[in-house]
């Protein structure tokens, strides 16, 4: 099995599937993990060929994209990795990163759990934060047809699974409901001081957000 030219054709193969994505769920969000997960995976002990295909596959079908179906990803991710005859223990591992990779509200027990996944969990997590988190909630609150902000409707800090997956809530609120609580959910020491730096850039930013809203700078507190 020659690992790296899997690798090499599972980025052509995402690139080709993902040409359409919405900005901030496209093959340059894929890169951006792929890069921050082999960057992570430098300071642990894993197994870097299935950190680079989790990386490269964990968002080949997001469900946000396709009805709410979670099993098409890894069903895609599966047909694609047999086809390379990729053994049946990777390809297992491979499918539970894609299937447990996500935040989904944050209270789900999480039933699946590796280092590679830690580590593609982190760089997924990372690329959610900071000046590109931003620009990506932005970019898909505006694909959704989301409001900006709504004074009248602050965040929902207790959705369960399905709620987190229905909501329509303005896109300021996801701030709060997803990306300021991904710093203290990092799993790698590496992961945890990149995401220190993003987490204070988002702060900074919504603090600026909010006076020039008129309001004050702390609007929420949770």
């Amino acid at each position: 099995m020659d690992q790296n030219k899997i690798v090499a054709d599972a980025v052509e193969f995402v690139k080709h599937k993902l040409q359409d994505a919405e900005g901030g769920h496209d093959w340059f969000h894929i890169e951006r993990v792929y890069n921050n997960a082999r960057a992570i995976a430098a300071g642990e002990k894993v197994d870097l060929f299935v950190v680079e295909l989790g990386a490269l596959l964990h968002d080949i079908a997001d469900y946000k994209f396709h009805g709410g179906d979670e099993s098409l990803g890894p069903e895609i991710a599966r047909n694609f990795l047999q086809e390379k005859e990729v053994p049946e223990d990777i390809i297992v591992h491979v499918e539970n990163i894609i299937n447990w990779i996500s935040f989904k509200g944050g209270n789900e027990q999480q039933q699946f759990n590796s280092p590679e996944l830690q580590v593609v969990q982190d760089a997924d997590r990372l690329d959610a934060l900071g000046a590109i988190g931003i620009a990506r909630t932005f970019n898909y609150g505006g694909f959704k047809g989301r409001a900006i902000f709504d004074p009248a409707i602050p965040p929902n800090m207790n959705m369960s699974k399905e709620e987190y997956k229905k909501s329509t809530a303005p896109t300021i609120n996801h701030f709060y409901e997803k990306l300021f609580l991904l710093k203290d959910r990092m799993n790698t020491e590496s992961g945890k001081k990149l995401a220190e730096e993003r987490h204070d850039f988002m702060v900074k930013y919504l603090d600026q957000f909010f006076r020039e809203w008129g309001l004050p700078s702390h609007q929420w507190d949770f």
